[in-house]
């Protein structure tokens, strides 16, 4: 078998909804994900954990990282990542752009009507939180809704920013550079 010349590029499988338009799930359109990415500024985070080792955790403090505002909001904890945490979204003194949650799924629309007195631009529910009643109470009200989707995740693979070490080196490659 014989190699084509080139690089080659990683092929991961698409995710779900980005394949064939049939199989679309509209709380995973790509449009939508980039419009929320590029135009937030201040992410509420539902359920931020301090424990270290949490997905919550890292993804508050990598959206951080890369310039957001993020507001823990976890009635358990005073701070989390060296910000003042709130106990619910109705607490939050500020505008919200984006509620991101981090909580099971029958908390969701629930959440979903705080997000909308908030008055939040977005209500993005990460891995496995999925909420079909909570999405259709954030949708119904205009809210755009991104649901089963990871931020950190939709941000590196949005903004060129996937690597774990926060460098992009533009080029995913199974071969070796050849000294010259």
């Amino acid at each position: 078998m014989t190699e084509p010349a080139g690089d080659f590029a990683c092929a991961l499988p698409s995710p779900p909804g980005h394949g064939d338009p049939a199989e679309a799930n509209p709380y995973q359109d790509t449009e939508v994900i980039r419009r929320v990415l590029h135009t937030a500024r201040t992410i509420a985070i539902v359920g931020l954990s301090p424990n270290e080792l949490r997905a919550s955790n890292f993804v508050g403090f990598y959206l951080r990282r890369h310039g957001y505002t993020v507001i823990p909001v976890n009635p358990r904890e005073q701070t989390i990542l060296g910000v003042k945490s709130y106990p619910s979204l109705a607490d939050v003194p500020g505008p919200i752009d984006v509620v991101d949650v981090f909580r099971a799924p029958d908390a969701v629309p629930g959440i979903a009507r705080e997000a909308i007195a908030a008055g939040a631009k977005a209500l993005w529910l990460q891995y496995n939180v999925i909420s079909p009643e909570g999405a259709r109470v954030a949708a119904d009200a205009g809210l755009d809704v991104v649901m089963d989707r990871c931020m950190k995740v939709e941000h590196a693979r949005h903004l060129g920013r996937m690597h774990w070490l926060g460098f992009n080196t533009g080029r995913v490659t199974s071969r070796r550079e050849t000294a010259l």
